[in-house]
């Protein structure tokens, strides 16, 4: 197999699999939020904001392809081996900061303007 398709293809294996956690934890956060508050929350939920839901949930995702960008290149390098072994930390690091961006956006920009 060609060495950049065997990159591409390791990177999509690993990557996209793991995607579905990362929407599933951030899917649980937004969720936690209304049910924690739901009195508070019930007059937002609009068909407007469940599209800006739906777009924050593109971006968090385009968000996620950054793993790319560092995962490809990692491969072609010699430290192929101890990048495999170690990727999910990146992976660990970037659901956490998501998870801390999606907390804080809920907290200081949606919640404060709810009625």
């Amino acid at each position: 197999m060609d060495p950049i398709r065997g990159a591409f293809s390791d990177a999509l294996r690993y990557w996209e699999l793991r995607r579905l956690v990362y929407n599933f934890v951030l899917a649980t956060v937004v969720v936690s939020w209304i049910a924690a508050t739901w009195p508070h929350f019930r007059p937002a939920i609009t068909f407007s904001s469940l599209a800006l839901l739906a777009v924050l949930a593109l971006l968090a995702n385009l968000c996620y392809c950054a793993a790319y960008l560092v995962d490809i290149p990692m491969q072609w390098s010699p430290l192929v081996n101890s990048w495999r072994r170690w990727r999910w930390g990146l992976w660990a690091l970037g659901t956490i900061f998501a998870v801390v961006f999606a907390n804080y956006w809920i907290a200081d920009e949606i919640y404060p303007f709810m009625p």
